[in-house]
């Protein structure tokens, strides 16, 4: 089964060290070696993170809890942290300093040392402070916290400054957990080339809004048709259902500078489009390329953005299955000015607008029978996701590590394939 993310690998090349990263390991060496004999030092031996998944900020929070090595495995599970190096644990095995990346963000933290006056709010009486978290759905890592421990501080509820909650961790520690309203949330404008909008085709638009509505929670209104349903929901893509259709893919719009010129594009390199109409949001073309994969084109006056990063239930990566990769290349090449670059499987290939990732992300993978595309869904909680399409009708691979967190290949109550993917 081909990861759908494979094709966005590309060989390991060496690169300068962070130099931020290279200041505090000889930081550690120096403190190792002047440490006097009997305090002795280990490492744990957990997956570390590269550091460059997470920076150091102008300001970074460093926690001192009463049990560091609970801490390590607490905050892994309700926040999705991932040790950024290898923590340092003393021969008394406390937690002498540890490093975790949380989204584009480091926490340290350290374990209690009375002796010098480091102790955590438990043993102090209470916090002092907030620690302030955005996340993508603060419902779902509120939950898991205070089932995990945490006390229910302050119930979820909505702001004018987005949804938030508060909770006290195990370890007494005060946090302010937010997801962003959706005009706060950074947006990318989408550029000629990227995808304006999809819609999934599915033999029955009623047994997939009632699969996908759990699954992903997708809220729906009637589409233009009686087999359309528009999605509604925080991920603020343009996503929609497409009922009566034998071939299950998704269908994508690409935006264009000039329909028209992008049609006689379509044409001389060997596919079909229609002519241009007019819809309430812009020119319109419906097209196919030279392998038989439909497709639309459209031009509108009106700028048009999409998240910068995937919000649970969006569409974070799309797969293009096509049977011949280079001549899906030379077409797309010609009509929207995407170039590729070679992933690590064979027939696999980056997506690239404008020299960089088209958007959304997107790979390429060539030897199948038929065109189609195939959606990655982001999810906060790949386990809980995969016993929502189960209960729903559908059927989930298990849960697989890949380099960019945890996937599973999975298929409708109609039959369609889709994975799933819980992001780093």
């Amino acid at each position: 089964m081909t990861d759908p993310l494979e094709a966005l690998r590309a060989p390991i090349e060496p690169v300068d060290p962070d130099p931020a990263f290279a200041a505090r390991l000889r930081e550690r060496v120096r403190r190792a070696l002047l440490e006097p004999k009997e305090a002795g030092m280990t490492t744990d031996t957990r997956d570390v993170v590269s550091p460059v998944e997470a920076r150091l900020h102008t300001l970074t929070p460093y926690l001192c809890v009463d049990d560091g090595q609970r801490a390590l495995e607490w905050y892994s599970r309700a926040f999705g942290a991932r040790l950024r190096t290898e923590p340092t644990v003393m021969e008394d095995g406390r937690v002498g300093h540890a490093e975790l990346a949380i989204g584009d963000s480091v926490l340290m933290l350290a374990d209690e040392w009375p002796e010098l006056g480091l102790v955590g709010p438990r043993r102090r009486g209470g916090p002092s402070q907030s620690i302030y978290l955005t996340v993508p759905d603060v419902d779902t890592v509120v939950d898991r916290a205070v089932e995990l421990g945490a006390e229910l501080s302050r119930p979820v509820a909505d702001h004018p400054y987005g949804r938030n909650g508060v909770i006290h961790d195990p370890f007494g520690h005060r946090w302010m957990i937010t997801t962003p309203p959706p005009s706060a949330r950074p947006t990318l404008t989408l550029r000629h080339g990227d995808i304006g909008y999809m819609a999934l085709w599915v033999p029955d638009v009623q047994r997939a809004a009632d699969f996908y509505g759990p699954v992903l929670g997708w809220r729906f209104t009637a589409g233009s048709a009686p087999q359309g349903r528009q999605v509604e929901g925080p991920s603020g893509q343009r996503v929609g259902l497409w009922g009566d259709q034998d071939h299950a893919t998704l269908f994508p719009c690409f935006m264009v500078d000039d329909v028209h010129t992008a049609v006689r594009r379509v044409r001389q390199a060997g596919g079909e489009a229609e002519e241009p109409t007019r819809a309430p949001y812009g020119l319109v073309s419906n097209c196919t390329d030279d392998q038989g994969m439909p497709f639309a084109l459209l031009q509108t006056t009106e700028e048009m953005t999409a998240p910068a990063q995937p919000a649970p239930g969006s569409v974070a990566y799309l797969t293009f299955e096509v049977p011949d990769s280079e001549r899906f290349r030379a077409f797309f090449g010609a009509v929207l000015g995407w170039t590729f670059s070679p992933g690590r499987v064979p027939g696999g290939w980056n997506v690239l607008n404008g020299g960089t990732e088209v958007r959304p992300m997107s790979g390429l993978h060539g030897g199948h029978d038929r065109s189609r595309v195939v959606p990655m869904y982001a999810v906060d909680d790949i386990e809980a996701a995969i016993a929502r399409v189960r209960a729903s009708g559908g059927e989930c691979s298990a849960p697989e590590p890949q380099h960019y967190g945890i996937s599973s290949m999975c298929t409708d109550n109609q039959g369609s394939r889709f994975y799933l993917g819980q992001l780093r």
